[in-house]
């Protein structure tokens, strides 16, 4: 989406301003391009629409939803002249739903999307480029997801229950009936789940509906104000036909109904299983995540005992892998609840050199004692919002090697240039494609400094 500042603005030389675009207004347009979010652009009296649906060469008749200054945002109405790399979208609900929003693209053309988008970035904003471009780690397209929270909304004037996921530029939500990005076993209990959801007696009490897969397939219920006994019954039977486990969530934290049940995934490449609870992170496309896992590993090379510092650490996803690899790891996290569950996942996986603290990582690491000894390699793998005070100290932690995990290029971009300020040289850098049908890119760089 475009963003424009909060600074001066100037009226046209003409003396007039044109006038503004309804929202709802049809424009037929002319797509020279494709913008790195994968909406077309197109030209017309000096606007700039940026059009979701369209692709480069098309001709479409859109529809307005936003309009502001010099930009229109707008959707596919109707394909008037397609392109030859537009094809039918898989599923019924792609062009109304807000999840996917290049089903209408081929799995080789989004790629290549998204793989402009990085170096793109890179060299608009570093100035770099890498040595070597590694291969995307990618996924089957479809059948990926193993996590998804579905929005759940009483219509009073309809008497209905809606399900499903919100509408593209909306707060609207798509009842849906199926999603063929969630992984199979999350695809078959649809159904059943949707169902008895609009079987409540109240359902308006449900606030969000998340499905979970992973060593046992769970069903979290947030609900915004007591339950009955009989929708918790309800609710309760279908969790034991189902054969999954149900977690329910009111004022506190979200519990299982039987407390000895524990959620998680496998790491089956390092024999590793993490345990994680709802509200946790975890990257949601396994075949990726382990992948990407393995890449880290390989790049940063950890000698045996070497000391390996894991920042935005989480639950261990890098740091118990390291670990089992022989590496001294020390992993550092914002958040108390997921540097105790990293504690605990190390300890069931009977690892004894990895150790895990909370810290503040905008805060000078230099003052932390677990940073004292210095690192012979650096993983980072933080928000959106990148990791912008850690780099900037990053030389006085001597690392050699840094591999950098990042899920917002740009962010990426701008904290590559500062490392590169400090003598690092970008070696390696490849796209994963975490979320397939989607615009949304995430990456990988190598960073290293030279010896001496």
């Amino acid at each position: 989406m475009a963003r424009h500042g909060g600074g001066l603005r100037f009226q046209p030389s003409g003396g007039e301003r044109k006038p503004q675009i309804p929202v709802g207004k049809k424009q037929r347009l002319s797509v020279e391009r494709l913008a790195n979010d994968g909406r077309g652009i197109a030209f017309v009296e000096g606007r700039t629409w940026f059009i979701e649906g369209a692709l480069a060469g098309e001709q479409v008749e859109a529809r307005v939803l936003a309009a502001r200054s010099q930009v229109v945002e707008a959707r596919v109405e109707r394909v008037l002249a397609g392109s030859a790399q537009r094809r039918a979208e898989p599923c019924p609900h792609a062009r109304v739903c807000g999840g996917c929003t290049l089903q209408h693209l081929s799995a080789e053309d989004q790629l290549a999307l998204k793989q402009r988008s990085l170096a793109e970035q890179l060299s608009r904003v570093a100035g770099v480029e890498p040595e070597q471009w590694a291969a995307p780690l990618t996924s089957p397209e479809f059948g990926y997801r193993r996590r998804a929270r579905l929005a759940v909304r009483w219509d009073n004037k309809a008497r209905r229950l809606d399900v499903g996921f919100r509408a593209s530029a909306s707060q609207n939500i798509v009842s849906i009936e199926q999603c063929p990005v969630l992984v199979r076993p999350l695809q078959l209990l649809l159904p059943a789940l949707l169902a008895v959801l609009k079987a409540l007696d109240k359902p308006q009490a449900i606030g969000h509906v998340e499905l979970f897969s992973g060593t046992a397939e769970a069903v979290l219920v947030r609900h915004t104000a007591p339950l009955s006994d009989f929708d918790r019954q309800r609710l309760v039977a279908f969790a034991g036909e189902a054969g999954v486990q149900l977690w329910l969530q009111g004022e506190g934290p979200a519990a299982p109904l039987r407390p000895a049940q524990v959620l998680g995934y496998r790491l089956a490449q390092w024999d590793l299983q993490l345990e994680w609870r709802p509200g946790d992170f975890v990257q949601v496309n396994e075949p990726v995540n382990e992948a990407m896992v393995a890449q880290a590993l390989d790049w940063l090379a950890p000698v045996q005992h070497a000391r390996v510092l894991d920042l935005f650490c989480g639950l261990g996803n890098f740091a118990l892998p390291l670990a089992r690899a022989g590496a001294q790891v020390t992993g550092v996290e914002g958040v108390e609840e997921m540097v105790e569950r990293a504690r605990t996942n190390a300890v069931h996986n009977g690892l004894e050199n990895a150790h895990f603290y909370r810290a503040d990582l905008s805060k000078p690491l230099a003052e932390a004692g677990w940073a004292c000894e210095g690192f012979h390699a650096v993983l980072l793998d933080p928000p959106r919002d990148g990791a912008w005070e850690v780099v900037r100290q990053m030389a006085t932690l001597g690392a050699e090697r840094i591999v950098y995990v990042s899920c917002n290029p740009a962010t990426l971009a701008r904290d590559a240039a500062e490392l590169v300020r400090q003598g690092y040289r970008l070696k390696r850098a490849g796209m994963l494609d975490m979320f397939p049908q989607t615009a949304h890119v995430e990456a990988m760089a190598l960073f290293e400094r030279p010896a001496g």
